[in-house]
């Protein structure tokens, strides 16, 4: 008898690679305020909030002092302006490898579905990928006081699914998010991450993997 009853999904690297965009739009920015970041140091940000993440940079070029809360607000919705424009012609296409059909699987075997990401963009990144209909619930990053490595996001994703932790299950591409879900007392498939399931690709995702 399969005691997963729901499975709690992040967006950018499981369900569509968006992070390519995200380092642009990053890069871009801290370009036109003096600091260099490169590929290596965008790990960092993976699975990280948009002002945790300029923080990050802030810090990476030792300028955090030189910006107040405002201005480091409007950093960080300018860069996000121009991600949203990167991302315009992101199509069902751009679904990364297995994730239709697994998500199909899931349907089938009413598993309900939940995103527990930390981009204030996903839904409507999912509608451009065609799937927002398979998930019942979405977490509202703007009501989430920590972002991960904090459980908060996947609490918050169980609480509006109606699922105890001990029956739901996430995944995640980044030690942040499987970090929280560790907290969060939730079950991890990690996608090129160490989780209590690690798999190499979503490619490999299938939902016998689930306990």
């Amino acid at each position: 008898m399969r005691t997963t009853k729901a499975v709690v999904f992040d967006l950018d690297g499981v369900l569509t690679d968006t992070a390519k965009y995200h380092y642009l739009a990053w890069k871009n920015m801290a370009s036109q305020i003096g600091i260099e970041i490169d590929e290596e140091f965008n790990e960092q940000l993976k699975g990280v909030s948009r002002i945790d993440s300029l923080i990050r940079i802030l810090e990476h070029g030792n300028k955090l002092g030189a910006y107040s809360s405002d201005e480091i607000n409007r950093l960080a919705n300018e860069k996000n302006e121009e991600y949203k424009v990167l991302i315009e012609d992101i199509t069902s296409a751009d679904l990364l490898p297995g994730i239709e059909a697994f998500l199909e699987e899931l349907k089938e075997a009413g598993i309900q579905l939940a995103i527990g990401s930390a981009s204030k963009n996903a839904p409507v990144i999912l509608e451009k990928l065609g799937i927002r209909d398979y998930f019942a619930y979405i977490v509202d990053v703007n009501h989430i006081v920590n972002g991960k490595p904090a459980p908060d996001i996947f609490l918050d994703a169980i609480q509006g699914l109606g699922v105890p932790a001990l029956e739901a299950i996430g995944v995640e591409d980044a030690e942040a998010g499987i970090e929280a879900l560790e907290k969060a007392g939730i079950r991890s498939i990690g996608i090129g991450v160490t989780g209590d399931v690690t798999l190499a690709s979503t490619a490999e995702l299938r939902i016998s993997l689930l306990p």
